[in-house]
Protein backbone atom coordinates (compact mmCIF):
# COMPACT_ATOMS: atom_id res chain seq x y z
CA UNK A 1 0.00 0.00 0.00
CA UNK A 2 1.37 3.42 -0.99
CA UNK A 3 2.05 5.90 1.81
CA UNK A 4 -0.79 8.28 0.86
CA UNK A 5 -3.22 5.36 0.59
CA UNK A 6 -2.08 4.02 3.95
CA UNK A 7 -2.58 7.43 5.53
CA UNK A 8 -6.11 7.60 4.09
CA UNK A 9 -6.96 4.15 5.49
CA UNK A 10 -5.44 4.81 8.92
CA UNK A 11 -7.32 8.10 9.34
CA UNK A 12 -10.69 6.66 8.30
CA UNK A 13 -11.77 5.26 11.67
CA UNK A 14 -12.74 8.49 13.42
CA UNK A 15 -15.88 8.90 11.33
CA UNK A 16 -17.02 5.46 12.56
CA UNK A 17 -15.79 5.79 16.16
CA UNK A 18 -19.14 4.99 17.81
CA UNK A 19 -19.69 1.93 15.58
CA UNK A 20 -16.11 0.82 16.20
CA UNK A 21 -16.67 1.03 19.96
CA UNK A 22 -19.93 -0.91 19.71
CA UNK A 23 -18.93 -3.67 17.29
CA UNK A 24 -15.18 -4.33 17.33
CA UNK A 25 -14.10 -7.30 19.50
CA UNK A 26 -11.92 -7.27 22.58
CA UNK A 27 -8.67 -9.31 22.73
CA UNK A 28 -8.07 -12.79 24.10
CA UNK A 29 -6.69 -12.47 27.64
CA UNK A 30 -4.26 -15.35 27.06
CA UNK A 31 -2.77 -13.43 24.14
CA UNK A 32 -2.34 -10.29 26.24
CA UNK A 33 -0.72 -12.25 29.06
CA UNK A 34 1.71 -13.85 26.59
CA UNK A 35 2.56 -10.44 25.15
CA UNK A 36 3.38 -9.14 28.64
CA UNK A 37 5.09 -12.16 30.21
CA UNK A 38 8.58 -10.96 29.25
CA UNK A 39 8.01 -7.35 30.35
CA UNK A 40 10.12 -6.17 33.31
CA UNK A 41 7.17 -4.53 35.10
CA UNK A 42 3.44 -3.72 35.00
CA UNK A 43 3.49 -0.30 33.29
CA UNK A 44 1.92 -0.67 29.85
CA UNK A 45 1.31 1.82 27.04
CA UNK A 46 -1.60 0.98 24.73
CA UNK A 47 -0.41 2.80 21.60
CA UNK A 48 -2.95 3.67 18.92
CA UNK A 49 -5.55 2.66 21.49
CA UNK A 50 -8.61 3.53 19.41
CA UNK A 51 -11.79 3.25 21.45
CA UNK A 52 -10.09 1.20 24.17
CA UNK A 53 -10.74 -2.41 23.17
CA UNK A 54 -7.21 -3.53 24.10
CA UNK A 55 -7.06 -1.04 26.97
CA UNK A 56 -9.99 -2.78 28.65
CA UNK A 57 -8.36 -6.20 28.30
CA UNK A 58 -5.11 -4.83 29.74
CA UNK A 59 -7.06 -3.52 32.73
CA UNK A 60 -8.71 -6.93 33.13
CA UNK A 61 -5.34 -8.72 33.38
CA UNK A 62 -4.04 -6.25 35.98
CA UNK A 63 -1.78 -3.98 33.93
CA UNK A 64 -1.08 -0.37 34.92
CA UNK A 65 -2.16 1.04 31.56
CA UNK A 66 -1.85 4.39 29.82
CA UNK A 67 -3.63 4.84 26.48
CA UNK A 68 -2.43 7.07 23.63
CA UNK A 69 -4.59 7.72 20.56
CA UNK A 70 -4.29 10.35 17.79
CA UNK A 71 -7.91 10.55 16.59
CA UNK A 72 -10.11 12.85 18.73
CA UNK A 73 -13.34 10.93 18.08
CA UNK A 74 -11.76 7.58 18.94
CA UNK A 75 -10.14 9.07 22.04
CA UNK A 76 -13.49 10.51 23.17
CA UNK A 77 -15.07 7.04 22.93
CA UNK A 78 -12.19 5.56 24.96
CA UNK A 79 -12.55 8.18 27.67
CA UNK A 80 -16.32 7.63 27.79
CA UNK A 81 -15.95 3.84 28.12
CA UNK A 82 -12.96 3.88 30.50
CA UNK A 83 -13.06 7.13 32.46
CA UNK A 84 -10.55 5.92 35.06
CA UNK A 85 -7.80 5.21 32.50
CA UNK A 86 -5.15 7.79 31.78
CA UNK A 87 -5.83 8.54 28.10
CA UNK A 88 -3.68 11.01 26.15
CA UNK A 89 -3.69 12.50 22.68
CA UNK A 90 -0.61 11.41 20.76
CA UNK A 91 0.72 9.03 18.15
CA UNK A 92 3.33 6.32 17.70
CA UNK A 93 5.55 8.91 16.06
CA UNK A 94 5.14 11.44 18.91
CA UNK A 95 4.46 9.70 22.23
CA UNK A 96 3.60 12.14 25.07
CA UNK A 97 5.47 10.17 27.78
CA UNK A 98 8.92 10.51 29.40
CA UNK A 99 11.92 8.33 28.63
CA UNK A 100 11.91 4.79 30.08
CA UNK A 101 8.45 5.33 31.59
CA UNK A 102 6.76 2.05 30.56
CA UNK A 103 7.70 -1.63 30.65
CA UNK A 104 5.69 -2.66 27.59
CA UNK A 105 4.12 -1.03 24.55
CA UNK A 106 1.16 -2.87 23.04
CA UNK A 107 -0.76 -2.00 19.90
CA UNK A 108 -4.10 -3.59 19.05
CA UNK A 109 -4.80 -3.80 15.30
CA UNK A 110 -2.70 -0.64 14.93
CA UNK A 111 0.99 -1.45 14.57
CA UNK A 112 0.82 -1.84 10.79
CA UNK A 113 -0.18 1.84 10.56
CA UNK A 114 2.96 3.06 12.37
CA UNK A 115 5.85 4.68 10.50
CA UNK A 116 8.48 2.59 12.24
CA UNK A 117 11.35 4.73 10.94
CA UNK A 118 10.03 7.39 13.35
CA UNK A 119 7.91 5.30 15.72
CA UNK A 120 10.62 2.71 16.38
CA UNK A 121 12.98 5.18 18.09
CA UNK A 122 10.04 6.78 19.92
CA UNK A 123 8.82 3.44 21.25
CA UNK A 124 12.37 2.48 22.26
CA UNK A 125 12.71 5.85 24.03
CA UNK A 126 9.68 5.34 26.30
CA UNK A 127 10.48 1.68 27.05
CA UNK A 128 12.47 0.76 30.14
CA UNK A 129 15.57 -1.44 29.61
CA UNK A 130 14.43 -4.90 28.61
CA UNK A 131 10.99 -3.57 27.70
CA UNK A 132 8.65 -5.29 25.26
CA UNK A 133 6.83 -4.14 22.14
CA UNK A 134 3.92 -6.30 21.00
CA UNK A 135 1.40 -5.95 18.20
CA UNK A 136 -1.91 -7.80 18.51
CA UNK A 137 -4.32 -8.51 15.70
CA UNK A 138 -7.78 -10.05 15.88
CA UNK A 139 -8.16 -12.19 12.75
CA UNK A 140 -10.86 -14.44 11.32
CA UNK A 141 -10.26 -18.16 11.79
CA UNK A 142 -10.60 -19.28 8.18
CA UNK A 143 -9.87 -22.88 9.13
CA UNK A 144 -13.63 -22.90 9.81
CA UNK A 145 -15.45 -23.51 6.52
CA UNK A 146 -18.10 -20.81 6.74
CA UNK A 147 -15.54 -18.21 7.88
CA UNK A 148 -13.39 -19.01 4.83
CA UNK A 149 -16.49 -18.47 2.71
CA UNK A 150 -17.16 -15.16 4.41
CA UNK A 151 -13.61 -14.00 3.71
CA UNK A 152 -13.99 -14.90 0.03
CA UNK A 153 -17.35 -13.18 -0.33
CA UNK A 154 -16.19 -10.06 1.52
CA UNK A 155 -13.19 -9.51 -0.74
CA UNK A 156 -9.62 -8.47 -0.02
CA UNK A 157 -10.54 -4.86 0.83
CA UNK A 158 -12.51 -6.18 3.82
CA UNK A 159 -10.60 -9.35 4.78
CA UNK A 160 -7.03 -8.68 3.76
CA UNK A 161 -3.78 -10.64 4.12
CA UNK A 162 -3.37 -9.67 7.81
CA UNK A 163 -6.87 -10.88 8.61
CA UNK A 164 -6.48 -14.68 8.56
CA UNK A 165 -3.98 -16.68 10.65
CA UNK A 166 -1.64 -18.23 8.05
CA UNK A 167 -1.15 -15.08 5.98
CA UNK A 168 -0.93 -12.95 9.15
CA UNK A 169 2.38 -14.62 10.07
CA UNK A 170 4.00 -13.58 6.80
CA UNK A 171 2.43 -10.13 6.60
CA UNK A 172 3.42 -9.03 10.11
CA UNK A 173 6.84 -10.68 10.50
CA UNK A 174 8.64 -7.41 9.71
CA UNK A 175 6.09 -4.95 11.13
CA UNK A 176 8.50 -3.87 13.88
CA UNK A 177 11.20 -2.88 11.35
CA UNK A 178 11.66 0.53 9.70
CA UNK A 179 10.69 0.47 6.03
CA UNK A 180 13.64 2.73 5.13
CA UNK A 181 16.25 0.15 6.13
CA UNK A 182 17.35 2.02 9.26
CA UNK A 183 18.73 -0.11 12.10
CA UNK A 184 16.13 -2.01 14.10
CA UNK A 185 15.60 -1.00 17.72
CA UNK A 186 14.31 -4.45 18.68
CA UNK A 187 15.43 -8.08 18.76
CA UNK A 188 14.07 -10.85 16.55
CA UNK A 189 10.28 -11.30 16.71
CA UNK A 190 8.27 -14.10 18.26
CA UNK A 191 4.77 -14.86 16.99
CA UNK A 192 1.91 -16.75 18.62
CA UNK A 193 -1.82 -17.20 18.06
CA UNK A 194 -4.62 -17.72 20.59
CA UNK A 195 -8.19 -18.86 20.06
CA UNK A 196 -10.81 -16.17 20.50
CA UNK A 197 -14.42 -15.53 19.58
CA UNK A 198 -17.10 -12.88 19.51
CA UNK A 199 -20.85 -13.27 19.96
CA UNK A 200 -22.51 -11.88 16.85
CA UNK A 201 -25.69 -11.94 14.82
CA UNK A 202 -25.75 -11.59 11.04
CA UNK A 203 -26.59 -7.90 11.45
CA UNK A 204 -23.92 -7.17 14.07
CA UNK A 205 -21.23 -9.09 12.15
CA UNK A 206 -22.05 -7.06 9.06
CA UNK A 207 -21.80 -3.92 11.20
CA UNK A 208 -18.42 -5.11 12.53
CA UNK A 209 -17.02 -5.62 9.03
CA UNK A 210 -18.38 -2.20 8.06
CA UNK A 211 -15.87 -0.61 10.48
CA UNK A 212 -12.86 -1.95 8.53
CA UNK A 213 -10.72 0.61 6.77
CA UNK A 214 -11.13 -0.95 3.34
CA UNK A 215 -14.90 -0.48 3.56
CA UNK A 216 -14.75 2.93 5.19
CA UNK A 217 -12.79 4.40 2.26
CA UNK A 218 -14.86 2.71 -0.49
CA UNK A 219 -17.15 4.76 -2.72
CA UNK A 220 -20.68 4.60 -1.31
CA UNK A 221 -22.18 2.43 -4.07
CA UNK A 222 -19.35 -0.12 -3.90
CA UNK A 223 -19.54 -0.15 -0.11
CA UNK A 224 -23.28 -0.83 -0.17
CA UNK A 225 -22.87 -3.61 -2.73
CA UNK A 226 -20.19 -5.26 -0.58
CA UNK A 227 -22.34 -5.08 2.56
CA UNK A 228 -25.33 -6.48 0.66
CA UNK A 229 -23.18 -9.38 -0.54
CA UNK A 230 -22.04 -10.10 3.03
CA UNK A 231 -25.61 -9.99 4.34
CA UNK A 232 -26.78 -12.39 1.64
CA UNK A 233 -23.99 -14.84 2.44
CA UNK A 234 -24.73 -14.80 6.18
CA UNK A 235 -28.44 -15.31 5.48
CA UNK A 236 -27.58 -18.35 3.34
CA UNK A 237 -25.53 -20.19 5.98
CA UNK A 238 -27.18 -22.31 8.69
CA UNK A 239 -24.43 -21.28 11.15
CA UNK A 240 -25.29 -17.57 10.87
CA UNK A 241 -28.81 -17.20 9.50
CA UNK A 242 -30.73 -17.36 12.78
CA UNK A 243 -29.96 -15.58 16.04
CA UNK A 244 -26.62 -15.38 17.84
CA UNK A 245 -23.51 -17.36 16.98
CA UNK A 246 -19.84 -17.27 17.92
CA UNK A 247 -17.55 -15.82 15.27
CA UNK A 248 -14.40 -18.00 15.35
CA UNK A 249 -11.32 -15.80 15.65
CA UNK A 250 -7.70 -15.81 16.72
CA UNK A 251 -5.82 -13.10 18.56
CA UNK A 252 -2.38 -13.13 16.95
CA UNK A 253 0.65 -11.56 18.62
CA UNK A 254 4.05 -10.39 17.42
CA UNK A 255 6.40 -9.71 20.34
CA UNK A 256 9.89 -8.15 20.35
CA UNK A 257 12.22 -6.94 23.09
CA UNK A 258 13.94 -3.56 23.12
CA UNK A 259 17.67 -3.76 22.42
Amino acid sequence: MEQDEQRRHSSSFGAAAAAYAEHRPDYAQDAVRWALEAAPGPRVLDLGAGTGKLTATLRAVGADVTAVEPDPAMLAELRRALPDVRALSGSAEAIPLPDASVDAVLAGNAMHWFDMAVAGPEIARVLAPGGVLAGLWNVLDDEVDWVAGLAEVSGSAVVGPRDTPASWRVETARTHLPRNGAPARFDAPEQATFRHGQQRTADSLTATLATRAGLLVMPATQRQATLDRIRAFLASRPETAHGEFTLPMRTCVLRVRRR
